[in-house]
């Protein structure tokens, strides 16, 4: 194996790392770069905590290898919120009670946002085929969906 330097953008500022050739995206983001929002759930690319967003596509990170972040735009969850402003996905799931343990919580709003940008508008049915990658084994996924939806509402009022 050899180590090779990477350039890309991570949330919006411009990042080199070195990685090696078969070191997942994930890994390279949790133990390189710091930002540990991003959860290993499966490993496989079936439960949706690891995702992340790269040149605009929702991806499992656990499935990219850190070696093809290589001049792509990387987001991850460190980068939704504004400073201390949340963005109204994240304020939408702490008001539904959207969450609970936390380890899916950050691929779900991944996921959402990736849809809200696309579609400012979704059905029910739009959310949950968008959201259908993330598994959450703590809460029911009403409550997901009525957060996206919400924060929908507040995506369009801004715009």
């Amino acid at each position: 194996m050899s180590a090779v330097l990477v350039s890309t953008t991570v949330n919006g500022d411009q990042t080199e790392f070195v990685c090696q050739t078969d070191e997942t995206l994930l890994d390279v983001l949790r133990n390189r770069l710091g930002l540990t929002g991003s959860k290993e759930g499966c490993g496989t690319g079936d439960c949706g905590a690891c995702s992340v967003i790269v040149d605009g596509r929702l991806v499992c990170s656990c499935l990219v290898l850190g070696v093809e972040a290589e001049g792509s735009e990387v987001n991850t969850i460190e980068g939704l919120a504004d400073g201390d402003n949340l963005h109204p996905l994240q304020s939408k799931f702490i008001e539904h009670a959207a969450l609970q343990c936390g380890v899916c919580t950050p691929g779900f709003l991944i996921a959402a946002k990736v849809l809200l940008d696309r579609n400012p508008n979704p059905s029910d049915v739009e959310i949950r085929f968008a959201l259908a990658g993330n598994l959450c084994r703590c809460t029911g996924y009403d409550k997901i969906v009525r957060a996206v939806k919400a924060a929908a509402k507040e995506v369009r009022k801004r715009r």
